[in-house]
């Protein structure tokens, strides 16, 4: 016979994984059809019954603020990893790429964010605390490598690619891309190698 412990570890892995596919699927559903999407949509890419996503999250606004904060956390984290197995300047280029790739997906999150809901009240400090020290760090090895300029702001420089990701459907990822690398050619103007400090 199993004991309560094992039978209970199982549960929660069940509940781990059912969460997980939840998420998964939300952060698709919502990249192709925004935050407003229909939740039965979500449910059945996740492959789990309505009850299972509302067991969890009640709202729809703490689904959207869950998915949000485990994307940070994925986002932030790449920030140490391309740290760890890129030289400083191309690290953080594909870092800024792949937060530029980041606000893409978010479509209707502005909205969401900005719509007095209580579940969102806390995203843009957690936005704030996980993605000012990932880039920090990545622009002081870049200033110190020569490779950018020293004193750029990491929230400017957080707040300047956002802005740049807002295009419209007529302009697409296309122009935000060529827009992020040319502020990407700006951070390298005035950038002093260490032999000429």
């Amino acid at each position: 016979m199993e004991s309560e412990a094992v039978s209970e570890k199982r549960v929660r892995a069940d509940a781990r994984r059912n969460e997980d596919a939840v998420l998964e699927a939300a952060k698709a559903v919502f990249a192709s059809s925004g935050v407003d999407a229909p939740v039965r949509e979500i449910a059945a890419k996740a492959g789990v019954g309505l009850g299972t996503i509302y067991r969890r999250f009640p709202e729809r606004s703490d689904l959207v603020a869950a998915v949000f904060r485990r994307e940070v956390d994925t986002c932030a984290a790449e920030a140490t990893a391309l740290a760890e197995s890129h030289p400083p300047g191309e690290a953080l280029v594909l870092w800024l790429k792949r937060y530029t790739a980041f606000i893409a997906t978010k479509r209707g999150l502005a909205a969401a964010l900005h719509s007095g809901d209580p579940a969102f009240e806390k995203l843009p400090g957690y936005f704030r605390s996980n993605f000012e020290p990932a880039l920090t760090a990545l622009l002081d090895a870049a200033a110190a490598a020569g490779e950018v300029r020293a004193g750029v702001a990491a929230y400017d420089l957080l707040r300047a690619v956002g802005n740049l990701s807002i295009a419209s459907d007529e302009d697409g990822p296309a122009y935000t891309a060529g827009m992020v690398d040319l502020l990407i050619d700006g951070l390298r103007f005035r950038a002093v190698r260490p032999a000429e400090k």
